[in-house]
């Protein structure tokens, strides 16, 4: 008979509830797992980003305490990136022409709320939590509000608005980028003829309507 040959060592496997995280990955990990099953359209809580997580339903609570808390995280990361496309977008404006940068950052809001459809919705709506509740949310608001409220400064100081009114100017520009979001969201648009493959060419038409109609003739 042929000698017998050692047995290995069994090398237990770690189950998926045991897998080890560095220090700092777990939250990211369930950050992504919240903004991923509000992309799905499911249900968002600390439990079922754990799942996704791949880790035990106890392990997030060092992060996060409550939903409240996950999801205000999930939604500082969405504006995070939303606040990158538009500096993105701003970059690529000449500083000299306020009204292209109002443009540049209409259509930047545009096509990011279209490709990121569950990232605009936890931003810009109160379903998933109240966003008076985080400080840098509040903060980032106010600070993309002001950087509006200097283009549209800049464009009257440069003669090229008709009209001096400029905070209904601003609200007139959010009200469009914001309902244009909202229509794709909720899918209005091919009842209003407007197919698929359109709807980002008809963004850039919209604000360029808006653009042509607040500047000077």
């Amino acid at each position: 008979m042929p000698a017998r040959q050692p047995s290995k060592p069994r090398v237990r496997r770690q189950t998926p509830e045991a897998r080890p995280y560095h220090h700092g990955d777990l939250r990211r990990v369930l950050i992504d797992a919240a903004l991923q099953l509000a992309a799905e359209g499911a249900e968002v809580s600390v439990r079922e980003a754990a799942r996704r997580a791949a880790v035990s339903p106890g392990a997030p609570f060092r992060h996060f305490p409550n939903r409240d808390a996950l999801m205000a995280a999930a939604a500082e990361e969405a504006q995070r990136r939303f606040r990158a496309e538009i500096e993105v977008a701003l970059g690529q404006a000449p500083a000299t022409d306020p009204l292209g940068r109002f443009r540049a950052f209409g259509l930047a809001y545009l096509r990011w709320a279209m490709r990121n459809p569950a990232h605009f919705e936890i931003i810009s709506t109160g379903r998933y939590f109240a966003h008076g509740s985080s400080e840098q949310l509040t903060r980032d608001n106010a600070e993309l509000v002001a950087l509006t409220e200097q283009m549209l400064t800049d464009a009257a100081g440069q003669g090229l608005l008709w009209s001096a009114d400029l905070k209904r100017i601003q609200i007139a520009g959010r009200a469009l980028v914001y309902g244009f979001a909202r229509m794709n969201l909720d899918g209005h648009f091919p009842r209003w003829g407007v197919e698929q493959g359109e709807i980002e060419r008809m963004a850039e038409a919209v604000i360029d309507l808006f653009i042509a109609g607040i500047a000077k003739r």
